[in-house]
């Protein structure tokens, strides 16, 4: 089982940036394609973001497309999300997961998920 750490959430106002990190306690990561999902109060967990296992292919919804940036660095094992001109509708718990990467259809393989990282965004 894959063990996920994710970092990097904080409080920003609006328009700012922040840069999620998941680090992945795995010796094949470069073998798992890689999502980040969100959760907002009172809503089901969603998919944001994910890449492929080399890095090749990327996927976006499209309420981040343009704003939001995912990579990896297989030798760090570590998968990052890069949010710029972050809205107050971004404000969630960010978790990362390893995915069956077939865009559109991209769910988590499994019900395996680190703790999360807070990310608020003031208006």
């Amino acid at each position: 089982q894959v063990q996920l750490v994710e970092s990097g959430g904080g409080l920003v106002q609006a328009g700012g940036s922040l840069r999620l990190s998941c680090a992945a306690s795995v010796r094949t990561f470069s073998t798992y394609a890689m999502g980040w999902f969100r959760q907002a109060p009172g809503k089901e967990r969603e998919l944001v973001s994910a890449i492929s296992t080399t890095g090749a292919g990327t996927y976006y919804v499209d309420s981040v497309k343009g704003r939001f940036t995912i990579s990896r660095h297989n030798a760090k094992n570590t998968v990052y999300l890069q949010m710029n001109s972050l809205k107050p509708e971004d404000t969630a718990v960010y978790y990362c997961a390893a995915v069956v990467y077939s865009p559109p259809n991209i769910i988590p393989r499994a019900d395996n998920w680190g703790q999360g990282t807070q990310v608020t965004v003031s208006s």
